[in-house]
């Protein structure tokens, strides 16, 4: 698997219609909540299965002086193979390379084991994003 930063508006468009089938398609968000007025002020990124198919993506921008991660969707033929690590290391590793010392992000319920087991903690209680239950969650980057 390979990780790349958005460079181009093909690729750009390529991370639009993943996370439009993993949170449109499969989990019913209205479109106009998922392609949203901040897509221009993010650093986005493209994940690739062994195959060289674009399989995953997500986005990463500045807030308050913490790293915020967002929009993390996998396709469901990498579900459970090391995608959506691969894919947060990536992302940790380019905040590291900016200074960024915290990163937080909203994380969907069903989600928080796999962000737990990479570092992050619930900082908040439970709300609704979308009409989908999510915990805030943060970690210190090293």
């Amino acid at each position: 698997m390979d990780v790349i930063i958005v460079e181009n508006e093909e690729q750009l468009e390529t991370a639009f219609q993943i996370r439009k089938k993993v949170f449109v398609e499969e989990q019913h968000v209205p479109v106009e909540e998922e392609i949203d007025a901040l897509e221009q002020d993010c650093t986005h990124f493209l994940l690739y299965d062994d195959e060289g198919k674009p399989s995953g993506a997500g986005r990463f921008r500045m807030v308050d002086g913490y790293g915020k991660v967002e929009r993390i969707c996998i396709l469901p033929s990498v579900r459970g193979k090391g995608a959506g690590r691969e894919l947060m290391l990536a992302i940790e590793h380019y905040a590291a390379e900016q200074g960024v010392q915290k990163c937080k992000l909203n994380a969907q319920t069903h989600a928080i084991p796999f962000y737990e087991k990479l570092g992050y903690r619930v900082v908040s209680g439970e709300f609704l994003d979308a009409g989908i239950p999510h915990k805030a969650m943060e970690k210190t980057i090293k």
